[in-house]
């Protein structure tokens, strides 16, 4: 009996299984020299991977099947994992991943389809194997259903596809929503390193905090350096403009040093900044940009004990800080011989130099020291002149993730060049305006995160608001019975009345043969 059996099914229902209602078809998997792209015979299935929210998506085809389903069958997964369905779209080849179960006298493949996936964990359930989970034939067929008569099933399809569609609008609603959000994310970070942000900002506390200026002659006093090979400023409000009258501000095109190198951003990729910005060379303003350790340790611990300290690759950076789900650990005799290389301190910025979230950056808000993987790259900012949060978010910004993933090299797995990054430009107001701009960024970037939080649930909650529908249709709660309506009894003597006439025939058959 089946775990899910239900304490009382409504009147002219019964139980019955999945082989008493259909034909369950295995599949096979034929020879791989059958196998093609090129569209040479019958769409051919293996398995999960292949299914759709509702229809498979072909990838191979084949030449000589073994096994075939008709259109209408209900494709169902037979081996990691188990459960998962779909609907053949048309007559197809199935592998050994699969089964194929054809639905008897009238009975409609969606009301299968809906049936199982009701079930679907209970079936998953009546898997076995070491290796991998898997569900033979005869547990398949032998797995027991709950049967309505057969115009039942057919209210019972038409409602749950009328509430479904319902459904499917709210969750396209609530993607459209987070797509919206990115995007906003985006268009926030980008009005905030154009100025737009703290346009009203500055002009309150315009001539009250430190103009660019004396930060370009601390700068010079501090580095020795010419600044005009690494900077170039955005001339502020007062200068005489080609028009000659003092007082009107021109955004003209500023000068650069001939000694620029063509390996930092173009000059005229550079966009024009507000009154009293400067465009400000990476490796200026931070006092280490550095890569983690080229070595990886032989050994790595799971958990933390005496001696271990933290090790942190790409997949523990997230533009919230640094995830601890999936850390390791390493001793303490190969975290002192690689420590000083980066040596991250609480406020330095981590960024993703290779992987698939290459570009991606954060601030260090641990206390406790931890090492590198070179994976991810370190920067130590001059805190005298730039705000942790302000290079972070400009990390993250459309501007600021093209001038470091626009210096990336390799094929397979892109890596961000270091020594490039260093001389990559920054646009750099005072102090203060950094800090307001970071609490106008994440103001509004806290609540773009709880909208989407909400979202999130709202798509949770339609998972189990679909589980919900399909437990009440096959409870017998879901549409009203007619009493009127042939009992499900009569529907199972008719099919079993079709399938030994199907046998009958299939044995003369090969009498004949």
């Amino acid at each position: 009996m089946m775990e899910d059996r239900l304490n009382e099914l409504p009147r002219g229902w019964m139980y019955s299984t999945i082989g008493e209602i259909s034909e369950v078809i295995l599949g096979q998997s034929p020879p791989s020299s059958t196998y093609n792209e090129d569209r040479k015979g019958l769409p051919f299935y293996q398995g999960k991977l292949e299914f759709g929210d509702l229809y498979p998506t072909p990838r191979k085809w084949c030449s000589s099947p073994k096994k075939i389903a008709e259109k209408g069958d209900v494709l169902i997964s037979v081996r990691a994992p188990v459960g998962p369905t779909n609907i053949c779209p048309e007559k197809s080849c199935i592998g050994r991943g699969l089964a194929a179960i054809r639905p008897m006298e009238g009975i409609e493949s969606l009301f299968v389809l809906y049936l199982i996936r009701a079930f679907e964990n209970s079936i998953a359930g009546k898997g076995t194997g070491t290796t991998f989970n898997a569900i033979t034939g005869s547990q398949l067929s032998g797995f027991e259903i709950p049967l309505s008569p057969l115009p039942e099933q057919h209210r019972i399809v038409a409602k749950i596809e009328e509430l479904f569609t319902r459904l499917d609008a709210g969750v396209e609603a609530l993607k459209k929503m987070k797509a919206q959000l990115k995007r906003y994310r985006q268009a926030v970070l980008k009005y905030a390193f154009e100025g737009k942000l703290t346009q009203e900002w500055r002009e309150t506390y315009k001539g009250k905090i430190e103009p660019a200026a004396v930060l370009l002659e601390r700068i010079k006093e501090e580095r020795k350096k010419d600044v005009r090979a690494n900077l170039r400023v955005r001339p502020g409000s007062g200068q005489r403009g080609q028009s000659g009258q003092r007082g009107q501000t021109h955004r003209s095109a500023p000068t650069i040093d001939p000694t620029y190198s063509p390996t930092s951003a173009p000059i005229n990729e550079l966009p024009e900044l507000p009154d009293g910005w400067v465009w400000a060379r990476l490796n200026l303003i931070c006092k280490k940009i550095q890569d983690g350790s080229h070595f990886s340790p032989k050994i790595q611990y799971d958990t933390p004990g005496h001696g271990r300290y933290l090790y942190v690759t790409a997949k523990n950076i997230k533009e919230r800080g640094i995830s601890l789900s999936d850390i390791t650990y390493i001793d303490s005799s190969f975290h002192k011989g690689i420590y000083g290389r980066c040596n991250p301190e609480k406020g330095d910025v981590l960024l993703i130099k290779d992987g698939v979230k290459t570009g991606t950056a954060t601030v260090n808000t641990l206390e406790d020291e931890f090492s590198l993987l070179s994976s991810v790259a370190l920067f130590k900012p001059d805190r005298t002149r730039l705000d942790p949060h302000f290079l972070k978010h400009f990390l993250n910004s459309p501007i600021g993730f093209k001038m470091t993933t626009d210096k990336m090299t390799g094929t397979a797995i892109k890596r961000i060049i270091l020594e490039k990054v260093r001389l990559a430009y920054i646009p750099l107001p005072s102090l203060p305006e950094q800090r307001k701009i970071v609490e106008e960024i994440e103001s509004r970037l806290s609540i773009a995160d709880n909208i989407e939080k909400v979202a999130e649930q709202s798509l949770k909650q339609s998972d189990r608001l679909r589980q919900g529908i399909l437990k009440r249709a096959f409870e017998g709660k879901l549409v009203p019975q007619d009493p009127t309506d042939e009992p499900a009894e009569k529907l199972l003597e008719r099919i079993k009345k079709e399938k030994e006439s199907r046998d009958s025939i299939r044995q003369k058959s090969r009498r004949r043969k």
